[in-house]
């Protein structure tokens, strides 16, 4: 008796083995912790790019800038069942721009460093994000330009759903608001303030 208990102790050993192997990637990531077997998984590092459409305004210009904008993400995600949390930077190229009178006001690029936290519904991930935004300011008038580096804060919501093969493609709603600081050129302080809608896709280690 005591041998057949031996052995049917490693034949179901051998079966739950088995069955770990042939899960997703998204049900057995190495990073989760405290996470039932059979769920997907969000822990980890992850890279991607990203698409979208900013708009928004310039203080003390009379402009709107609007335009497309795309980048690249990374980042890294802990997960306690349906909870996660995790650390986000992007860097960002746009082309908002707008035009008033004699003065044409951009943000040639920003980037951001956030914090996430959601829930988790198997693979579809809802979450709040919000930390430091910075970039550039550029103020133009004939024969003058005139360029300044701010930071700000920016804060946002997104929805994030998991694919085969390690991939995940995202909807994100961000807003961005930077800090004024003086243009010489216009004699006024300037600060850009907009909104960003995006789409995006992850490749998760």
């Amino acid at each position: 008796m005591k041998w057949i208990a031996i052995a049917a102790a490693a034949l179901a050993g051998m079966s739950a083995s088995a069955r770990a192997a042939d899960l997703p990637y998204g049900a057995r990531a190495p990073y989760t912790v405290n996470q039932p077997l059979n769920a997907w998984s969000w822990a980890g590092p992850y890279l991607g790019g990203n698409i979208g459409y900013a708009w928004g305004s310039v203080d003390n210009s009379g402009t709107r800038p609007s335009g497309f904008v795309g980048g690249v993400q990374g980042g890294y995600n802990w997960q306690s069942g349906p909870f996660v949390f995790g650390l986000e930077a992007d860097i960002q190229a746009s082309g908002a721009n707008d035009t008033f009178a004699a003065w044409k006001f951009s943000n040639p690029w920003f980037g951001t460093v956030r914090g996430r936290a959601g829930y988790a519904v198997n693979n579809v991930l809802f979450y709040g994000t919000g930390g430091l935004a910075f970039g550039d300011l550029r103020a133009e008038a004939p024969g003058l330009t005139e360029t300044h580096t701010t930071a700000g804060w920016t804060a946002g919501v997104g929805a994030e759903f998991g694919l085969p093969q390690n991939w995940s493609a995202k909807i994100e709603y961000l807003y961005v608001d930077l800090s004024d600081s003086r243009f010489v050129i216009t004699g006024m302080p300037h600060g850009a303030r907009f909104g960003l809608a995006r789409l995006g896709v992850n490749y998760r280690f």
